[in-house]
């Protein structure tokens, strides 16, 4: 279908990952993390020396890359970076906010869960009406 957003095959689709040293080292345990041959990860790791800009430049480079598929972002650098984040609209790939160990997941801040709010309630609305 012409207009429709491509999805990396299965050989090339990564996940890259936004978060704290805990949370990323876990899932390169898992076998998330990925080198390419001009040393590009798909992984930032976020500590008190991480600057806006280079959270901004990360997430801007994760989903221009054509071969990441899913986006992992703990929710409280979700914030920091919050109007990229919820003005964000493509969906490949995916934004996912997560949690981390030291700051709990917070509904009201998801930006996935809110637009998936706004959609339901505006089909009952439009359910109403028929």
């Amino acid at each position: 279908m012409a207009g429709r957003p491509s999805i990396p095959t299965i050989n090339s689709a990564l996940i890259a990952i936004i978060a704290d040293e805990d949370t990323v080292t876990g899932f390169l345990l898992a076998g998330v993390g990925n080198v390419d041959l001009r040393k590009k990860t798909n992984y930032l790791i976020i500590d008190n020396k991480t600057t806006v800009k280079q959270i901004e430049d990360a997430f801007k480079e994760f989903t221009t890359r054509e071969d990441i598929a899913i986006v992992l972002i703990s929710q409280y650098v979700a914030n920091m970076i919050r109007f990229l984040v919820d003005s964000y609209n493509r969906p490949v790939p995916a934004i996912l906010e997560i949690p981390s160990k030291d700051h709990p997941y917070d509904p009201a801040h998801d930006s996935v869960l809110s637009r998936v709010k706004y959609l339901f309630s505006a089909e009952s609305v439009a359910s109403d009406r028929r």
